[in-house]
Formats: C-alpha cells, sequence, structure tokens
C-alpha cells in the first residue's frame, strides 16, 4: 500500500479513484499519567506519555483507514491528512482521511 499526501504518485499512473476512506480514534487522558505530566509541567520538557499516546492514536486511525482503502480494493491512498478535534475535556479525536485508489 502506498500511502502519501501528495495529489499523485510520482511515477505511477492513477488507472481509478475509489474514493474518500478515514480512519479514527478517540482517546482520553490517564489520571496516573496526567499527574506525570504535571509535574513535568513544573520542571518542564518534553510529556513523553502525550507523545506516546498521541503517536499510537495516529497509528491506529492510519491502520484503520488502510484496512478501509483495502477493503475496496485499493493499492494506494493519495491525498492523506491528520485531524485532531477536542470531543470533551481530556478527550481527544485523531481522524486520517485520504482518497482510496488503483494505480499502476
Amino acid at each position: 500500500m502506498i500511502i502519501t499526501t501528495g495529489e499523485e504518485i510520482p511515477g505511477k499512473k492513477t488507472i481509478k479513484i475509489l474514493g474518500i476512506v478515514k480512519g479514527n480514534t478517540v482517546r482520553a487522558r490517564h489520571l496516573g499519567k496526567d499527574i506525570v505530566a504535571l509535574l513535568k509541567n513544573v520542571v518542564g520538557g518534553e510529556i513523553e506519555e502525550y507523545t506516546k499516546l498521541i503517536a499510537e492514536s495516529r497509528e491506529q486511525a492510519l491502520n484503520r483507514m488502510i484496512s478501509q482503502a483495502q477493503e475496496l480494493g485499493a493499492n494506494a491512498i493519495i491525498g492523506v491528512r491528520f485531524s485532531t478535534s477536542f470531543i470533551m475535556q481530556n478527550t481527544a479525536e485523531i481522524l486520517v482521511y485520504g482518497t482510496a485508489v488503483i494505480v499502476e
């Protein structure tokens, strides 16, 4: 599966557009991680717990989008974008979307 933020894939010809595919996940922060983050906020530095949480969330959303594209028979996804929104306090949605295509 070729995945790109570009609208085309150099050296490949798009022969069929299958449609929009997406994947998302909604994650809530963990109280224990919030305590560690609060301490980091006082002394400064990266909050690795949140960095890891967001990275895992992006990966899960990406995998869901890829699965949807594979179900359509795609071998590539173009125009991939990520979006983050807050659903409620301490909860965020990670959404990834793109266009499933067949390239040769």
